[in-house]
């Protein structure tokens, strides 16, 4: 591709991203659903301007790499802890349910391979905290006590989804299901979530030490960016994903982490608080890349909408993606009212249902009707749950005052 060709569809993408993304947080959507219509809209499925290509692709791998350190950089620990039973019962149940019922019935029913089935069944137990998150605050509930509930499953949910992904992304490199390489990747996983934070926090150290010292500006988000694609190099060498390196650093990083068994290393509040405001504009500018180039990757034109398979398959994986998630909100005992919003915020696949969705395309494993139909059920899950999670509120916001402090 020629360089002002390069040019010229980079700006296609980052501006047309960012004005739907507006629109889509006018019309009261997760912003995520506006940059995947940009991609829908400039790709093959309407006006075609724009292919995939190796370079868009490079830079879809570092947005989804940052977005995962974003990911990591907001994860408290300890409200997992906090939150203890209640919300490990919401995060299990709400992840194995979907992931067993998806796999299941994409085997069983509609007769797909053995891999194509787990990967179904991954993608459908996905939890956008993000998503949450902004919901939750914007309705004045994040410290309440079902927004403690949530919050603290949507941590775990996002711990199991990232292993569960490791795994699904080595079945796919190494050519099927095989409890040799899951266990190795098991034990990789487990020795990089344990070593890489430790080394993280370290480095982190060491980079606040020498900006205090340093005369020149912009070394802390080139000290964090070297130190992301660092880890997200060394994850791909113990072989998992290299989004995987991302998400630790930014687990690490985070201002909320500690180590566990009392191995604590003091954490330099203002200096958290820097690395978030400096990196927030880098994950901003990459991050829709991504999730444009998963609407370029979609071709609707390609689909056949009148078979009954993409019809039928939507609509049983929808059917999944919900209940699934209120499976795990069912098991902890508190009124009704708090149990139905636990499990409605849990439902949004958001960025994170994408991808599983994405890496699945990427890697072979979802032909494009089965591709298309996951994103519908991404689509629907990440779009519908905020409109009535502000519905239900306003009607029952009464029954859950007595229940909703911590």
């Amino acid at each position: 591709m020629d360089t002002h060709i390069f040019f010229l569809n980079l700006l296609a993408i980052l501006l047309t991203a960012r004005v739907m993304a507006e629109i889509a947080v006018r019309l009261k959507a997760p912003s995520v659903i506006g940059e995947l219509a940009a991609g829908i809209l400039l790709g093959p499925s309407l006006l075609g301007w724009l292919q995939p290509n190796e370079v868009l692709k490079l830079l879809a791998e570092i947005g989804i790499i940052l977005l995962l350190f974003e990911v990591g950089l907001d994860t408290d620990v300890r409200r997992l802890a906090n939150t203890g039973r209640k919300s490990l019962a919401v995060a299990v149940g709400g992840f194995l349910v979907p992931f067993v019922l998806g796999a299941g019935l994409s085997y069983w029913i509609f007769d797909l391979p053995l891999l194509v089935s787990l990967f179904i069944g991954g993608t459908l137990t996905a939890t956008s905290i993000g998503i949450t998150i902004r919901v939750l605050s914007d309705l004045k509930r994040q410290q309440k006590k079902e927004g403690q509930i949530v919050l603290g499953a949507a941590v775990l949910d996002d711990v199991l989804g990232v292993v569960l992904l490791a795994l699904l992304y080595e079945f796919s490199i190494g050519g099927g299901v095989s409890m040799v390489n899951a266990s190795k990747v098991l034990l990789f996983v487990g020795a990089f979530f344990l070593l890489a934070p430790l080394a993280a926090k370290l480095i982190s150290l060491l980079i606040s030490r020498f900006d205090s010292v340093s005369e020149i500006p912009g070394l802390i988000p080139t000290s964090i960016v070297s130190l992301v694609l660092f880890f997200a190099w060394l994850a791909h060498a113990v072989g998992a994903p290299e989004l995987l390196g991302g998400f630790a650093a930014g687990l690490a990083l985070s201002r909320r982490f500690f180590l566990p068994f009392g191995l604590a290393l003091r954490t330099d509040e203002k200096f958290s608080g820097r690395i978030e405001k400096q990196m927030r504009p880098i994950i901003h500018l990459f991050t829709p890349i991504f999730f444009v180039m998963v609407g370029l990757s979609l071709n609707l034109r390609e689909i056949d909408w009148s078979s009954p398979f993409i019809w039928s398959f939507s609509l049983l994986f929808l059917v999944i993606a919900v209940t699934g998630k209120f499976a795990g909100a069912l098991l902890i005992r508190e009124p009704w009212p708090m149990r139905m919003i636990v499990g409605l915020a849990m439902v949004p696949r958001g960025e994170v249902g994408l991808i599983f969705a994405e890496l699945g395309r990427a890697s072979g494993i979802f032909g494009n009707e089965v591709y298309a139909g996951m994103v519908i059920v991404i689509a629907l899950t990440t779009l519908l749950p905020p409109f009535i999670m502000k519905w239900f509120y306003g009607r029952y916001g009464s029954l859950l005052q007595a229940t909703a402090h911590v």
